[in-house]
């Protein structure tokens, strides 16, 4: 069956993030999307926070319906890379290639985020070619411009890597805006991993809108604000 999820999504936790994992996850659902991945910059707080509340589960089956992915987005050395399927301990500033390692012998995922946006921490090519990486991210609804994501198409397609698409969502409305489509029999963390390292995944890809896009930016701009906002809330 054809399971709608979006792999790069981001909470308060990631501190340029304004939105709750719950009001993620309901925003997900109401835009008709089977699960996400929770990819909070360089923290895997929200998984903690998640299991506190009953909507994560530690055998990978989904919660009334919805599977939410362990993950994180690592602000590696040389750039953003995506680690789906387990956690990390802080990894920020260590070489990709270390962080692709540990990656794989915690049996996770490892993608490249928005490799050729420069502008927003893409890996280079150059360092790109050095890694062991499971897929690549071709669409990125935050994308700086598009062509950025054209050239993540071309890379991958040379390399014949699955590709992958993601909201980055930092703010539920951005939720759903853009997601991978997985082909799979049950819903389930084992099998979505599984899938998506599959050639042939549907990618739905609608770029944010420019107002969604300046309140990411404003929102980075700000974020020891919402990192100060974060910890009232779990208070």
């Amino acid at each position: 069956m054809p399971l709608n999820i979006d792999l790069h999504t981001h909470s308060f936790f990631s501190g340029d993030g304004v939105s709750t994992p719950e009001e993620l996850i309901a925003a997900a659902k109401a835009k008709g999307l089977h699960g996400l991945a929770l990819t909070d910059h360089n923290t895997c707080e929200g998984m903690d926070y998640l299991a506190r509340k009953g909507l994560i589960r530690a055998d990978g089956l989904p919660v009334d319906g919805f599977l939410v992915i362990p993950g994180v987005e690592v602000s590696t050395h040389e750039g953003h890379l995506l680690c789906l399927g387990v956690t990390l301990p802080n990894m920020k500033g260590e070489p990709a290639i270390e962080v692709c390692r540990e990656i794989h012998e915690r049996g996770g995922l490892a993608i490249p985020a928005h490799p050729y946006d420069y502008f927003r921490a893409g890996i280079r090519q150059s360092v790109l070619e050095t890694l062991d990486v499971d897929a690549v991210e071709v669409f990125n609804a935050a994308t700086t411009f598009q062509f950025c994501n054209r050239q993540a198409v071309k890379y991958a397609t040379r390399k014949g890597y699955p590709m992958t698409s993601g909201s980055d969502a930092h703010h539920e409305n951005s939720m759903g805006s853009a997601y991978t489509v997985l082909q799979t029999e049950t819903l389930t963390l084992e099998a979505v991993l599984a899938q998506i390292v599959k050639p042939g995944n549907g990618l739905v890809r609608n770029p944010l809108s420019p107002r969604d896009k300046i309140r990411k930016t404003w929102n980075n701009w700000m974020r020891l604000r919402w990192r100060h906002r974060m910890r009232l809330k779990k208070l």
